[in-house]
């Protein structure tokens, strides 16, 4: 029988005796049929499956990719807010009208301040749910319930700290008023959750869980966190505590300074209808002088020596008066420096509703989403605008334990108290904390060393926002606010972190306030010890020196109000004035924002809206111009040398530092994301920091941080002491020479050096911190989920203070003459969708420097959509 047809004869066995037929092999004991070999091997069983499945794989796998992907999308667009028709929303007294503009930015309209706080926190949830749920988990350590065991160490961190505690605390300590104002928001939000409970944003889709109802605790937690991101310095303490044990004091006093000659408290004003002088800045010597310096090299506004120092990059804001502006009135203007995010952190909001008293509440702004009112912005008559105020608020102490007992400053021993945290852990094993704390001041103070490797000591933390009595909730008074009088009222009561608050009005006055709780050390208020630097000992001769003993009374903080000159600016640098009786701060931050800022103002008599833009996108750099200036001539100094380094030098380093000299000596000043000269500049700052810091600290040359870091930097390379000059390098020229080929060579500068670009070391690259972690997330949503990398121009130093993924978050500017000429423009969007048309529309517009009207006046609003809320 036929193996593969029994129809088909037998087939005949090929011998030596049947000879084979013409052009067919012979092989003997072979069967064949017909052109079929039927000994050939055929392919094994698995092989011949796999034919066959592989492709019903693959085309199952398509569809299902397809799907997923059209499912994806789906999911996307039908989560997008409802922008038209009517919503019915439960807790409404009478209807609420949300209109928006081509930004996506809500203009809302309430019968009364509950049903406008309700309605404010229904609509920032439209938008922002996922971004609000995300922020009170970061602050409360609860990510790894919902991203796994890799935020287990970031949930540790903020347990310890006890950040929800500290939250709760101040919640049974709120003002009535506050507490019910947390309450209509949180009734607000938790409706849009409701709403969106079959439509979720794509974000609970992919992690796979559901937000959890919104509390007044929720949006104390993110004030929490963001006081956590502005004013957190036990760490730099620590960290200079080790570095001090390797330097000799004055190495130390090089790297931690507390004075500059460039500082410029807003108190010290200038009249702008004098002339500015110009003051040469830190000499050169004579052969350096001989330098083709620019006139911008030389300018300077700043005489007065003061502490500088901080390490916490902030924000710039300033306002100048009605004699100084083009419009007759004040202009303010504000731009806030803070890391990017997708979305990014501030969500435009304009907010209107009568009050019981017959006026009316209207302010607009930006506010943080889960946070209710603005925080920044303006009403009908004034406008206000912060930075950070870098203040000490924290300081850490070495406590002695005995028997599970710590010992107070006055030698008495009391019990540690204990709290349990459980960290619930996705996919994993949960995990709880013992928590110990001691008291300083009858105030809870965890023990925080076990955040710290090898850490034995027990070392406690106290923070302001750890006495519930320093925290409130007051922006509705501020918002509401009608003139100097009433918002200075409503400063005082203001509870969130350290910040200079500038001011201006309709009526003409502008103003400058630090505001915050700011703790006085020492036992006698009158006479406060210095801060203390390092951690202290607990039980120390001393130790009650370092105790709190209360707060600088609000009256007593720097302050400046219609000063002559008509201007005040600040950006984090020196605030407190000469003389000013209470330490502040150790780590101001470095001089050259603010400095630049206050010699802008001084250029020339008026000022239009539209001069306020050019400023915060202003990126000449007095420090990178100084420094340009000093390794040219260097350079010139040192490459004759037959060596350097002790290294003799091939000829292509010869070509590249003169190319870099040339490039140094003829550039203006200003970082250009084009400009060759920046980046020689950036590279070499870094590479001279490493090769003076790791001889004499090795691994510990990481820890150094300081706010006026940059200002350390400058009087090193300007001032050349020997005791920093390396044993192996002759002269400063030498080793400021050997900085360059570093730098050069570390960055993978181009062999031709003119041809390098500064806007490629400082790209801003923004991405969703869910979608970019996943490249199927990416494929199947199918939409940009981020910025990309783009060049771009300034460094940390400019007044466009930027880095990859910080800098300006908004950019505000108010008219007092007219509030519709405010123009407002935020990083990336007002939505948190991929899917929506405001979710990266502002990106381009801030990147080139532009801004967007922020009308004010209903007749102004040019309204896309229109919701009623019921």
């Amino acid at each position: 029988m036929h193996p593969l047809d029994p129809t088909l004869p037998e087939p005949e066995l090929i011998t030596r005796q049947s000879p084979p037929e013409p052009g067919s092999e012979f092989t003997p004991g072979k069967r064949r049929y017909g052109l079929f070999d039927l000994d050939r091997p055929r392919p094994g069983r698995l092989v011949r499956i796999l034919g066959l499945i592989l492709p019903i794989l693959l085309a199952v796998g398509l569809v299902a990719y397809a799907t997923a992907m059209y499912y994806s999308r789906k999911a996307l667009i039908a989560s997008l807010p409802q922008l038209d028709g009517t919503l019915s929303v439960p807790g409404l007294s009478a209807p609420v009208t949300v209109l928006r503009d081509a930004q996506g930015v809500p203009h809302i309209r309430a019968a009364n301040l509950d049903d406008l706080l309700l309605a404010q926190g229904y609509v920032t949830a439209q938008d922002r749910l996922w971004q609000m749920d995300g922020l009170r988990r970061n602050a409360a350590g609860d990510l790894a319930e919902v991203l796994g065991s890799a935020l287990i160490d970031h949930d540790r961190i903020q347990r310890i700290l006890q950040i929800r505690a500290s939250a709760e605390r101040t919640l049974a300590t709120l003002p009535p008023n506050q507490f019910h104002e947390l309450e209509q928001y949180a009734k607000g939000v938790n409706a849009s959750i409701a709403a969106q409970r079959t439509h979720l944003p794509f974000e609970f889709i992919a992690l796979r869980y559901e937000p959890a109802p919104w509390t007044p605790t929720d949006t104390l937690l993110i004030g929490l966190s963001m006081f956590q991101q502005l004013s957190n310095g036990y760490t730099q303490k620590l960290a200079r505590e080790a570095i001090s044990a390797k330097l000799p004091p004055e190495l130390l006093a090089d790297l931690y300074p507390v004075g500059s000659w460039r500082d410029h408290p807003p108190g010290h004003t200038i009249d702008l209808s004098i002339p500015v002088e110009e003051i040469e800045q830190i000499p050169l010597d004579e052969s350096q002088s001989k330098l083709n310096l620019t006139p911008d090299h030389v300018n300077a506004l700043l005489q007065s020596l003061s502490p500088c120092g901080d390490c916490i990059p902030g924000s710039n804001n300033w306002v100048v008066s009605g004699a100084h502006s083009t419009t007759g009135k004040p202009i303010l203007a504000n731009d806030t420096h803070l890391a990017h995010t997708v979305p990014g952190i501030w969500y435009e909001t304009d907010l209107e509703a009568p009050l019981p008293n017959g006026g009316s509440f209207h302010a607009a702004g930006v506010a943080i989403p889960g946070t209710p009112f603005i925080e920044i912005g303006h009403n009908a008559h004034l406008a206000w605008g912060m930075t950070v105020l870098p203040a000490d608020t924290q300081d850490v102490y070495i406590e002695r334990i005995q028997n599970n007992q710590y010992q107070s400053p006055d030698g008495a021993f009391h019990p540690i108290e204990h709290r349990t945290e459980l960290i619930k852990v996705r996919n994993g094993t949960d995990v709880s904390l013992d928590v110990k704390l001691t008291r300083h001041g009858n105030v809870l103070t965890p023990i925080i060393s076990s955040l710290f490797h090898d850490e034995k000591r027990p070392l406690s933390l106290r923070w302001t926002i750890y006495d519930p009595t320093t925290l409130t909730a007051a922006f509705g008074n501020i918002n509401a606010a009608s003139d100097w009088p009433s918002f200075n009222a409503a400063l005082s009561q203001y509870g969130g972190p350290p910040m200079n608050l500038v001011y201006a009005d309709d009526q003409g006055h502008i103003a400058f306030h630090a505001i915050g709780r700011i703790p006085t050390r020492g036992i006698d208020p009158a006479h406060p010890e210095a801060i203390p630097p390092v951690p202290t000992d607990a039980t120390a001769p001393d130790a009650l020196t370092h105790e709190w003993s209360g707060f600088i009374p609000y009256e007593q903080l720097p302050s400046a109000i219609d000063p002559p000159g008509g201007i005040l600016a600040t950006a984090n640098a020196r605030t407190a004035p000469d003389g000013y009786p209470y330490p502040i701060a150790l780590n101001w931050a470095s001089p050259y924002r603010n400095e630049r800022i206050w010699k802008q103002l001084a250029s020339k008599p008026r000022f239009s809206p539209a001069d306020m833009i050019d400023l915060q996108t202003d990126v000449y750099s007095d420090l990178d111009h100084v420094i340009a200036q000093r390794l040219a001539y260097a350079i010139d100094h040192a490459i004759d040398h037959p060596a350097i380094d002790g290294k003799p030098r091939p000829h292509i380093d010869q070509k590249q530092l003169h190319d870099a000299a040339d490039l140094l000596r003829s550039w203006n000043g200003k970082v250009d994301a084009n400009s060759s000269a920046a980046a020689i500049v950036d590279a070499t700052r870094a590479a001279l920091w490493a090769m003076l810091l790791n001889p004499r600290l090795g691994q510990l040359a990481s820890l150094y941080t300081w706010g006026s870091r940059d200002y350390a930097e400058e009087q090193l390379i300007m001032h050349t002491p020997d005791r920093w000059l390396p044993k192996s390098f002759a002269t400063w020229d030498d080793l400021l020479t050997e900085a360059v080929l570093k730098g050069i060579s570390a960055s993978h500068a181009p062999f031709d050096i003119t041809k390098w670009r500064s806007g490629s070391l400082h790209p801003v690259d923004i991405e969703h911190p869910i979608y970019s972690q996943s490249e199927i997330l990416k494929a199947l949503i199918g939409r940009p989920i981020g910025t990309g990398t783009h060049p771009q121009s300034g460094d940390l130093t400019t007044v466009k203070q930027v880095d990859r993924t910080f800098g300006p978050s908004q950019r505000l500017t108010v008219d007092l003459s007219n509030p519709d000429n405010t123009t407002l423009n935020v990083v990336l969007g007002q939505s948190g969708n991929p899917a929506s048309p405001n979710f990266l529309d502002q990106f381009p517009f801030w990147l080139a420097g532009k801004t967007f009207p922020f009308p004010f006046s209903h007749e102004t609003i040019r309204a896309t959509h229109t919701l009623i809320l019921k």
